[in-house]
C-alpha cells in the first residue's frame, strides 16, 4: 500500500498566467476554450473567453478551471463570434476575486475592448496612483486594468494608432492580447520575458498562445514567436506585424519556463522544454556524480530532468512517486488550507521501491524549502537508506519582479545559506545544485539572451521602485 505523502504547500513558484486568442472562425470559442485547457497548467484559479461577432464584444469568466467555467451551451449558443481571446489565471492569497478574472473587459469612447495579460507591471503603483488622483474609479484590483485606462487616455485615443502610444508607458514583463470588434492584437514587451508564439490552423486561421502546447491540442501549426516589441494585428484582411519600441539588445527570455512552468511539449523561445530539460539533467549529472541505486524525479517538473540525470549518470531511472492526476498544481490555489488538502493527496510514495534504497531525487527548484523537506521526510519515512538530492538549476537567492511571485529574499532558503546549511535543513544526505554557468549553456541562445535575476540578483528590465504584481494586489486589496 502506498504511503500518502503530507505536504504544507508554501506560497512558492508562481507564475502569472495563460494566453490564447483565435480570429476568422465561427467556432472561435470552442477552439479558444480548447487552447485554454492545454495550457490549464499555467493558472487554475479563473478562466475567461471573449469574442467578437464584427460589431460587439461578449464575454464570460468564472472562477476554477476552464471545464468548471464553461460548457458546450455556453460555447455554441451565448459566445457565438468570429474572434475570441481566452486567459487562465491563478491569483494571490486574498484576490482570489470574479473581478479579477480576465480577459478584462471594458467599454470606453471608441467602443469595446477585451485585455488579457501575461507578465507583472512594475510601474502598476504609480500609474493607478495618478489616473486615481485625476478622478478614474478601478473596477478590480489586478495591474492589466491600467491599459485600459492608457487606451482610453484622450490623448491616446486621438492618435490613429494608439496601441504604441500605450506600450510605451508600460514597464515591466507583458505578453498581451487585445480583442476590438474588427481585429486581434498581441504584443509582447520588448525585452522578450514570457512567451507568446504565432500558429495557423489548417484552413487558414491564425492563433496566438503563450504556449506551442495549445497548438498542438487544435491541429495547429506552430509559425513563429511574436518578436520582441512587437504588435501582430489579426483581422478579416489577414496578419500584419509593426512595431512599437526596438527589440532590447539584451532580451531576458525568463529560463525558468524552461525549468519549471511550461509544458514539456512546447517550444519555449525557440527550444523544446523536454529536450532542454534533459539536458539540464545531464548537465547537472556531470557536475554532481554520486552512487546510487537509482534516480527518481520529484513529479512532474522533474521527470525529464531525473530522465537526463539518469542517462548521463548510467544510473537506472525509477518511478517511486506516484501523482494523483486529479490534482493540479497545488501551489496555484488560492489559500493555505486548500492547498494542503490538495497536496496530501497529489503524492504517494510506493515504499516497496524506496525502501532500503540509496536514492537520487531529482527536484527542478527549492524556494522556501519547508515544502521539500516535507518530501524529503515522507521518502525517507518510507524506508529510503539514503536521499541525495539535486537541482536542475541554480539556489534561488533573489525575488522576480517579471511575473514569477518568489518571496523577498529572505524568506528564500538559499540567501545567505550555504548549500551544507540548505542540506541540513532538507535532511538529506547530500544536496547540489545545478551552476548558472551551467544552465545557461543549455540554452540555445547567446547567454546574454535570458534573465537569471532570481539566481544572480542582476534585474536586466530597470527598476526603479520594484513591485511585484502579487504585491501589488495585496496592496490594493486593502483598499479595494
Amino acid at each position: 500500500m502506498a504511503v500518502e505523502l503530507e505536504l504544507f504547500e508554501e506560497y512558492e513558484k508562481k507564475e502569472k498566467c495563460g494566453l490564447f486568442g483565435v480570429w476568422g472562425t465561427r467556432q472561435a470559442s470552442q477552439i479558444c476554450y480548447q487552447g485554454l485547457f492545454a495550457q490549464q497548467h499555467r493558472g487554475q484559479e479563473s478562466a475567461g473567453i471573449a469574442v467578437s461577432d464584427g460589431s460587439a464584444l461578449n464575454g464570460h469568466m468564472g472562477m476554477g478551471l476552464v471545464s468548471q467555467v464553461f460548457n458546450q451551451r455556453l460555447l455554441k449558443e451565448e459566445l457565438v463570434g468570429h474572434g475570441a481571446i481566452g486567459h487562465v489565471r491563478y491569483s494571490t492569497t486574498g484576490s482570489s476575486k470574479l473581478c479579477n478574472a480576465q480577459p478584462l473587459l471594458r467599454q470606453y469612447l471608441m467602443g469595446p475592448v477585451a485585455v488579457a495579460h501575461n507578465g507583472n507591471l512594475i510601474n502598476a503603483q504609480l500609474l493607478r496612483r495618478q489616473y486615481e488622483e485625476h478622478g478614474h474609479i478601478f473596477q478590480s484590483t489586478t495591474d492589466t486594468e491600467i491599459i485600459v485606462h492608457l487606451l482610453a487616455k484622450p490623448t491616446h485615443v486621438e492618435k490613429h494608432d494608439p496601441l504604441p502610444h500605450v506600450l510605451k508607458h508600460l514597464q515591466g514583463a507583458y505578453s498581451l492580447l487585445f480583442l476590438f470588434p474588427n481585429r486581434m492584437e498581441a504584443c509582447r514587451d520588448p525585452w522578450g520575458i514570457r512567451p507568446l508564439s504565432i500558429g495557423k490552423l489548417p484552413e487558414g486561421q491564425w492563433c496566438v498562445a503563450s504556449e506551442t502546447c495549445a497548438f498542438d491540442a487544435i491541429g495547429a501549426e506552430y509559425i513563429r514567436e511574436v518578436e520582441p516589441g512587437e504588435i501582430i494585428r489579426i483581422d478579416d484582411h489577414g496578419l500584419q506585424s509593426r512595431t512599437f519600441d526596438a527589440p532590447a539588445t539584451e532580451r531576458a527570455q525568463c529560463v525558468f519556463e524552461h525549468v519549471y512552468f511550461a509544458n514539456p511539449a512546447s517550444k519555449i523561445f525557440g527550444q523544446t522544454v523536454h529536450i532542454v530539460r534533459q539536458e539540464l539533467g545531464r548537465m547537472l549529472a556531470r557536475e554532481a556524480p554520486v552512487e546510487a541505486d537509482f534516480v527518481m524525479p520529484m513529479p512532474d517538473s522533474g521527470r525529464s530532468a531525473a530522465l537526463g540525470f539518469a542517462k548521463e549518470s548510467k544510473i537506472p531511472f525509477e518511478e517511486g512517486i506516484v501523482p494523483n492526476r486529479f490534482v493540479g498544481r497545488t501551489f496555484i490555489l488560492p489559500n493555505q488550507v486548500q492547498r494542503d488538502r490538495a497536496v496530501a493527496t497529489k503524492l504517494n510514495i510506493i515504499p516497496d521501491v524506496v525502501k532500503d534504497k540509496r536514492i537520487v531525487i531529482v527536484e527542478d527548484s527549492v524556494v522556501r524549502g519547508t515544502t521539500t523537506r516535507s518530501k524529503m521526510r515522507a521518502i525517507r519515512h518510507a524506508g529510503a537508506r539514503e536521499i541525495h538530492l539535486r537541482v536542475s538549476c541554480p539556489p534561488i537567492r533573489h525575488p522576480c519582479f517579471y511575473g514569477i511571485d518568489f518571496p523577498t529574499s529572505q524568506e528564500l532558503i538559499a540567501h545567505n545559506r550555504t548549500v551544507e546549511q540548505i542540506a541540513q535543513f532538507l535532511e538529506v544526505d547530500s544536496l547540489a545544485y545545478l551552476s548558472l554557468e551551467g544552465m545557461l549553456k543549455c540554452m540555445k541562445d547567446p547567454q546574454s539572451q535570458y534573465c537569471t535575476a532570481c539566481w544572480s540578483g542582476h534585474y536586466k528590465v530597470p527598476i526603479d521602485n520594484p513591485q511585484s504584481k502579487f504585491s501589488f494586489e495585496r496592496d490594493q486589496l486593502k483598499m479595494f
